[in-house]
Formats: structure tokens, sequence, C-alpha cells
């Protein structure tokens, strides 16, 4: 997961741009389309780091349904991750499939 910024990224996001409550500690956005392979292992690989990690929460978004949002932050691929912090601030961002581990280290950026 590389570090987050440029345009779009500064942009604090909250319960109503994610469609879900934030993450008492950080938050895992997942940008997913409907016939996107990739997306369906990311979002057990989030899943399980949100269940396992107290205060981190998972919200995934159809991205073909957030098309403004999409637009704003530079979702080009999905599966796209965004880890939030508690303020929702993007603190990391990767594109792809991530593994369980790199998750879990971009999560002690956001914590």
């Amino acid at each position: 997961m590389t570090a987050a910024r440029g345009r779009g990224d500064e942009r604090t996001l909250g319960a109503g741009d994610l469609g879900g409550p934030l993450g008492e500690r950080a938050t895992l956005v997942q940008f997913s389309s409907a016939f996107c392979q990739p997306c369906r292992a990311t979002r057990r690989v989030l899943a399980d780091v949100a269940a396992m990690v107290p205060g981190v929460a998972h919200v995934e978004i159809d991205a073909e349904g957030a098309l403004d949002l999409v637009r704003e932050l530079r979702v080009h691929k999905t599966p796209t991750v965004l880890v939030l912090d508690r303020a929702g601030r993007v603190v990391r961002r990767a594109v792809g499939q991530p593994r369980k581990a790199d998750v879990i280290a971009a999560l002690g950026t956001a914590v």
C-alpha cells in the first residue's frame, strides 16, 4: 500500500460519503465493481482484518454507483482500497488485491 497524496486524497470522508459509519480507530474503504474477481478476494481480506483489529471498520462501495466520489478520489481501477484514520483522512491507498499483512501494516499509520 502506498502513501496517499494528491488531489482528492486530502478530503476528509464521512459516513455520508461512505454509506456507513467510520471505524473508531480506522476504516478500510474498498471500491469494487460487479464483475471484478479480485474484488471478492479483497472483500474477504479486508473483512478478516476488520474483524481482527478492534475499532476498524470495512466499508465496500460500488464504484459504478458512486461515480462522483470515484472521480473525486481518482479511483481508476477496482479494487482500490483506501485506509482512513479515525477522522476520515486517507492515509494509505492501494490498487489491486492486497495481502493481509500489507493491510495490517498500513493500519499502523492510521491508528
